[in-house]
């Protein structure tokens, strides 16, 4: 299962699949006019289009929707929950630690699944929390998600309150929660089009942060890219909340993604390692990759409270070695960065900090004329 949701890719488009017929019918045709004798032109025709069928079908992916029953619910569960709830608690945790004053009363989580997004937030603010909305289509999922809320005992009381299952979105557009997230859920959605209505739903229910998490691969960043382009250019033609969206994390700017620009492109993804259900077979510690995607509607803080230095992306395990630390960031410019820093090139304070940092934290840039201001080549 766990292999199964990695490498799975999104949906081709249509217009995609059109085009590449297109093409492939073309480049036949050509091959064809070269070598034509006295074949006749419309068995030729027929011909090739049953060569462009049979090439579509051999290299085009084949999605096709998951549908979690009773044994594949808890499959998934001994495969994701405790990788997903990792995940899900380092997004969450940059919100906590960039904005302390942040208490919401209200959540609402779409695609809910067993409920590892309720859980995190609880984590994160178990005194604020007074409505958790839980969103999932699978009716057999919420009542998993609803018997590990209450543990052992089913008929016991739930580990904390508040907590409501639902299969359907509230109607009311104009109800909103202090929080709102989909974990590994625009994966499950059929089409582009379908992430970006959900997407704009999601952000019409928002008050104060959009969270999206998908798996670390370049399926699931996309999918993340091209909903926070869209968020951002605000398409909607009904708006009921004016505040614009503004990208809080991981990215430091709202410019196009950098690591795109890679050969070949590689994903903006994180690391979070964990403890594993107590399962036979499986080791005691796990790393989970992800890529998420924080929105806000009020503008982000500052993580020092002021505007001077910069703060860039660690967009890689920071590698220490003797008095420098190699750096790679993703920076406010949009640019990749590799540096090289040390004590006497950068002061004490910023090589200490370098030093002790994590892939995935927000550092101060701090440049001088010897830094390598190019584009990283490989992450």
């Amino acid at each position: 299962m766990k292999n199964v949701l990695w490498s799975r890719k999104r949906a081709v488009e249509e217009s995609a699949l059109r085009k590449k017929a297109v093409g492939l019918e073309k480049e036949l045709w050509e091959k064809a006019m070269l070598k034509r004798g006295d074949d006749d032109e419309p068995a030729l025709e027929e011909q090739i289009q049953r060569r462009v069928l049979s090439e579509l079908r051999r290299t085009t992916y084949r999605w096709t929707p998951i549908k979690y029953d009773e044994e594949t619910s808890v499959v998934y569960m001994a495969a994701r929950l405790a990788g997903g709830y990792a995940a899900v608690r380092r997004a969450l945790n940059e919100i906590k630690k960039r904005d302390p004053a942040f208490a919401p009363e209200s959540l609402l989580d779409f695609g809910s699944g067993l409920g590892s997004v309720a859980w995190a937030s609880h984590s994160c603010w178990p005194d604020s929390l007074k409505e958790l909305v839980c969103v999932d289509s699978s009716g057999t999922m919420n009542t998993l998600a609803e018997r590990l809320l209450r543990g052992d005992e089913e008929e016991g009381e739930p580990r904390f309150k508040h907590v409501y299952f639902r299969q359907f979105l509230p109607l009311s557009p104009k109800v909103q929660f202090d929080l709102v997230s989909a974990a590994f859920t625009l994966s499950e959605l059929p089409g582009m089009k379908e992430r970006e209505e959900a997407a704009f739903t999601l952000w019409r229910k928002t008050n104060r942060y959009l969270v999206l998490v998908e798996s670390g691969t370049r399926e699931g960043h996309q999918m993340l890219l091209e909903v926070r382009d869209a968020l951002l250019q605000n398409q909607e033609k009904t708006v009921h909340d004016s505040r614009p969206a503004s990208v809080f994390a991981p990215c430091p700017h709202e410019l196009p993604c950098p690591k795109l620009a890679l050969k070949p492109p590689a994903p903006c993804n994180f690391q979070q390692v964990h403890h594993p259900l107590p399962l036979t077979g499986k080791p005691d510690m796990q790393t989970e990759k992800f890529s998420y995607l924080i929105l806000t509607r009020t503008a982000a803080p500052v993580p020092n409270g002021d505007s001077d230095p910069d703060w860039a992306r660690l967009i890689s395990p920071v590698q220490r070695r003797t008095r420098h630390v190699h750096c790679r960031m993703c920076c406010p410019d949009g640019q990749l960065r590799h540096l090289v820093v040390t004590a006497r090139k950068h002061s004490k304070d910023m090589y200490r900090c370098a030093r002790n940092s994590e892939w995935g934290d927000l550092v101060p840039l701090v440049l001088n004329p010897e830094d390598n201001n190019q584009n990283t080549s490989q992450q």
